[in-house]
This record gives C-alpha cells, structure tokens and sequence, in this order.
C-alpha cells in the first residue's frame, strides 16, 4: 500500500510540474525604466504595417511575460513598448525567449536575448550599423555568408531600404530567402516591397538630367587656392565626381572608401574631382548683409581646407563655389543628399551615377581603367 502511494505521489508531483511549465513560446525579460506600462508583440510583413498579435502588463519591476500557447511561427516579430522597438527573428523552435534592456536604449538594440539565435544574430548586427561598424557592403557580405536567410533578409531591408543602388544586394537576399522557403508569406511581402522600389529607382533614373552613357556636364570652379578648376580638363581618366561637405557625418565616414581606391589607382589613370557643399546658401540671404554672408562663405571655406588636410584627400582637384545646397553643379547634377559619386568614363561619360564603398567603386572603376 505505502508502495502505492508513493508511486502515485510521484506522478502528481511529475504532474504539477508539468502543469506549470508554460506551453508553446514565452517572451519575458525585465526592461528598465518601462515599470507599469505595457509591452506589445507585433507580427511583421517586409513592406506591410505589422499586426498586434498580443501585449502584457509590465509590473513594478520591469518585469512581462507574454505566452503564445500555440507557439510563434517562423516570421520577424517587433517586441514593442511604445515607440519603442526591437525586432525578433524566429525559426518557430523558439520555447522561452529572454529580453532584457533599458527602455531608454531599446531602440538602439542596446540588449541582451536568450533563447533565439537569429534574433541575437540581427540584434548584434543591428547594433553595429547604428554604431557605423557595418557598412552597405558589409551588408551584402552578410547576405551573402549568412547560414539564417530569414535574418539576411531582414537585416538588408532595415539597412538598405529603397537605395536604389543596393536593390542588387536585396535580391540576393530574397533569392536566398525563396530557397528556404518557396511558399514564404514573407518572401511574397519582400518580393513585392523590392518590386516597387525597383521601379521607383528606374523612374527616378530616367528623369535625372544626368543618365549613364551621356557626357558629364561641366563644372568650372575654384579650388581653395582660387586656382579655376575644369572637370573636362581631366579626359583621358577615369574620374571619380564626388558631391560632399565638411558638415556631413556620412561623407566624412565614406571618405576613408574613397581615400583607399585613389591611393591604390592614382598611378593607373583614375583621379577624383571633388565639389565641396560648404559654404552659405544664397536662397538663405534674406536679413544677412554681404558683409555676414562674406563671413559665413569664410567659415565654410575654412571647415572644408581643413575637412580636406584632416580625411588625407590628397587629390589635387578640390573646388566649390561655397553656396552649400545652392552651389550650381549641384542643381546641374540632380544632388539631393550627399555623399553623392558619379564615375565617368576616359572619354567624359557618365558610366555611373551613384558609387559608394571601396568595393563598388573598384568594381566600377576596374569596368573603364
């Protein structure tokens, strides 16, 4: 009888802990600085508004727990509190994810995940593009090496956007995705988003005044010597026209790319004419007297010699007409946000209109040396 009882003991104990093991996905952690608010998680489609699928209180600690019963399937997921958001990636393996962070550098993926890979893979990825770590190309690298199609994905469409000059390393990225998964909702999503963006970018290109295989119009400008500056007088070169600022953060992080290709084909029969943004813009003038814009034209002067001296752009030809967004080749060429290359060909055709990273302007260059 004692046997008995224990032997039946024993299987409620084995019961009651099975009970109270949560069934299907959990997503819990503790977020600091989001007590007594609420935590959401969003089911997302690439190019589509994402869908709540559940949200929890988050107690006087920071602490949630949302349990899906029936699991999550594979798929991008937001886990959102507010504004505020990181993405999940899952497999559908997933039993209990951990995340864990401070509100107040959520977004920035400034967390800590257990319990899914691929969602620590993209969170550690995404962390390094925002800290400028990771690159356009080091995107399509990942894309290209990843063993999680589904995070390669993602993480192309969150960096490279509609960049029109990146719409080849997205379609890497769904080719692989379609690979893993011929019936994917989300391939479908991603196939369509690309679609649309990929004619939005020939449409764009057709209506620039400057198109590939047309010759570059000229710019004659002073470098900061006052010495005049033709960009025809460079025929017989390849030429890289690079649009760019002393003020401008990303110009001043491509500058390294661009420092790197010149100094490995200066020799070959490549250069590069750079026109500077720097200075003050005339559609600006209304209240300054010429005395004060003379003053702000030497201010910018001023950054953009030591802008040059400081990224080593040790090219000769360096010229603006120190109007900023009002400077003329920028209207000629169609520039709207810098940094901004054209590659032109020996003969003074444009061959490309937008190059950026040291691996695709080799690749563009080596196409015309």
């Amino acid at each position: 009888m004692n046997r008995f009882i224990q032997v039946v003991s024993i299987a409620v104990l084995l019961l009651g802990l099975w009970s109270c093991t949560p069934k299907g996905t959990t997503i819990e952690g503790t977020i600091k600085g989001a007590e007594n608010l609420q935590v959401f998680v969003d089911e997302v489609a690439i190019g589509r508004a994402s869908t709540v699928l559940s949200k929890a209180d988050i107690n006087a600690t920071g602490k949630y727990s949302i349990n899906f019963p029936e699991g999550l399937k594979p798929g991008i997921y937001n886990l959102r509190v507010g504004a505020k958001k990181v993405n999940l990636v899952l497999n559908g393996s997933e039993k209990v994810i951990t995340v864990n962070g401070d509100l107040s550098t959520f977004q920035d993926y400034a967390i800590e995940i257990e319990g899914s890979s691929d969602s620590k893979l993209l969170a550690d990825c995404a962390r390094r593009i925002m800290e400028r770590q990771m690159s356009a190309n080091d995107v399509g690298t990942f894309v290209d090496t990843t063993k999680s199609p589904l995070v390669g994905a993602f993480l192309a469409y969150m960096a490279l956007g509609n960049a029109g000059p990146y719409i080849a390393t997205q379609q890497r990225a769904l080719e692989k995705l379609q690979k893993a998964d011929p019936n994917s909702e989300i391939a479908a999503a991603y196939a369509e988003y690309l679609s649309v963006i990929e004619q939005q970018y020939i449409a764009e290109q057709s209506s620039q005044v400057v198109q590939v295989g047309k010759p570059a119009p000229e710019i004659d400008l002073p470098s900061p010597s006052g010495k005049r500056m033709k960009l025809s007088d460079l025929k017989g070169k390849v030429v890289l026209l690079d649009f760019w600022a002393s003020w401008c953060g990303p110009c001043r992080g491509e500058n390294p790319n661009v420092v790197a290709v010149y100094n490995k084909y200066k020799d070959k029969g490549f250069t590069i004419f750079s026109v500077s943004l720097d200075g003050f813009d005339d559609r600006r003038t209304q209240g300054a007297t010429p005395a004060q814009i003379s003053e702000a034209r030497e201010r910018g002067k001023q950054a953009w010699v030591q802008a040059i001296q400081a990224d080593n752009l040790t090219w000769p030809y360096h010229v603006s007409d120190l109007k900023h967004w009002g400077a003329a080749p920028a209207a000629i060429y169609g520039v709207q946000g810098i940094p901004r290359a054209f590659m032109i060909n020996k003969e003074g055709l444009v061959v490309a209109t937008e190059v950026r990273g040291a691996a695709n302007i080799e690749a563009e260059l080596l196409k015309h040396l």
